[in-house]
């Protein structure tokens, strides 16, 4: 029966390995950065991303739930992130991605002070 339990764990922790997509991006200045994807949406038949950077955990002076939302544009047959230009375009998709995230957190574990008085 241990067997089976191990069996059982590690399985599951490849579905989580499986379930996080790191990107590593480059910045204007060439430096590179390793970032999680938080979420994808398709938005007027265009595609956004939401992505945390991997090192905010170790990064004390990072706010904690900071994420980058960037476009996703083809580019020779390939996903290209490409930095938002348009602020109104921007700031619609922001708040999408931060209105989903909040609501995830809330599922997390995290209960709303209301219930607490329950």
């Amino acid at each position: 029966m241990q067997e089976d339990n191990f069996d059982n764990d590690n399985e599951m922790d490849n579905e989580l390995d499986m379930e996080v997509e790191i990107y590593t991006l480059t910045d204007e200045e060439g430096s590179e950065s390793d970032y999680e994807l938080l979420g994808r949406r398709d938005v007027d038949g265009q595609s956004y991303v939401a992505l945390a950077p991997v090192d905010a955990e170790e990064d004390e002076d990072e706010d904690e739930g900071s994420f980058i939302v960037l476009k996703v544009v083809e580019e020779d047959g390939e996903e290209v992130f490409e930095t938002i230009e348009d602020d109104d375009e921007f700031d619609r998709i922001a708040d999408i991605f931060e209105d989903e995230l909040m609501q995830e957190l809330d599922y997390d574990g995290e209960e709303p002070d209301d219930d607490e008085e329950e």
